[in-house]
């Protein structure tokens, strides 16, 4: 099967060790550890990985594997500590390896306008960061839903013209709506995570949800614009080998260096 040459995972999250990330792992048929998450991006030519933050914003000295950056997680404890929490995200982004801020919206009780995440838009308008933000279906039954959709994003986007937005997941399951802040607004971008979850039997999968598939695929042709899209897993909860044939279903051949890897190198200023 034809696979892309080059390609950097926009979107993972990385705590070997962790019972429940194991769990998780496993059951996509892959182990959670740096071991076997290196060997697997060597086998599949995955260059680099961007982890969404999930460890404490106050823990500034984060380390990850040489192939990796992270953006750093701003959770709702993180909200709770406002002002020894800007001074943290600010001392993160001062690192090479922080390549911007992850925003948990519908994990955290509040609509993205709310006073509380202004100081980390400017944060990343004044560091040329950008902001990762979880959007659509929540992966907890006691977050809220009515703060990751993604029409949220339009209204911050249009208020921080200069910072670079990428919507996680891209918005999944509101493609519709999803589709239209894309194509509204130049400073946002999508990524491509969590589309599926587990190990599943992609012939089958995409058989018996073959309109759930369609609809995601049309959804990105409708933008038109290819440069606005991040391959990524949502790692540890797919096999991994398996979403990259997942996702070269979804995007032209013609493309997939710009959304496999491209697009990913130049947002997140990878430098690759």
């Amino acid at each position: 099967m034809n696979l892309p040459d080059r390609i950097i995972d926009a979107h993972l999250h990385f705590q070997p060790n962790n019972p429940h990330f194991d769990a998780i792992a496993k059951t996509a048929g892959h182990e959670n550890s740096a071991v076997h998450v290196e060997e697997t991006f060597r086998e599949l030519g995955i260059v680099h990985g961007v982890v969404m933050g999930n460890r404490e914003i106050g823990q500034i000295e984060q380390t990850y594997p040489d192939c990796m950056s992270y953006c750093v997680g701003v959770h709702q404890n993180a909200l709770e500590m406002w002002s020894e929490s800007i001074v943290a995200v600010e001392q993160h982004l001062r690192r090479p390896s922080c390549v911007g801020i992850k925003l948990y919206a519908g994990y955290c009780p509040k609509v993205l306008m709310d006073e509380a995440y202004r100081p980390f838009y400017e944060l990343a308008e004044t560091t040329d960061k950008p902001v990762a933000i979880h959007m659509g279906v929540t992966a907890s039954s006691r977050a809220m839903l009515k703060y990751c959709h993604p029409l949220l994003l339009d209204e911050v986007a249009v208020r921080y013209p200069r910072v670079q937005f990428v919507m996680c997941h891209f918005g999944n399951p509101w493609l519709m709506d999803a589709a239209a802040v894309l194509e509204k607004n130049d400073n946002v971008a999508a990524d491509l995570s969590g589309l599926l979850v587990g190990n599943v039997d992609l012939t089958d999968y995409c058989a018996r949800l073959s309109g759930y598939v369609e609809q995601v695929r049309q959804w990105i042709e409708y933008i038109e614009d290819y440069s606005k899209f991040l391959y990524g897993t949502d790692w540890p909860l797919p096999n991994m080998a398996k979403y990259v044939q997942f996702v070269t279903t979804l995007i032209p051949e013609a493309q997939w260096d710009a959304v496999f890897f491209q697009n990913a190198n130049r947002i997140y200023h990878l430098n690759l």
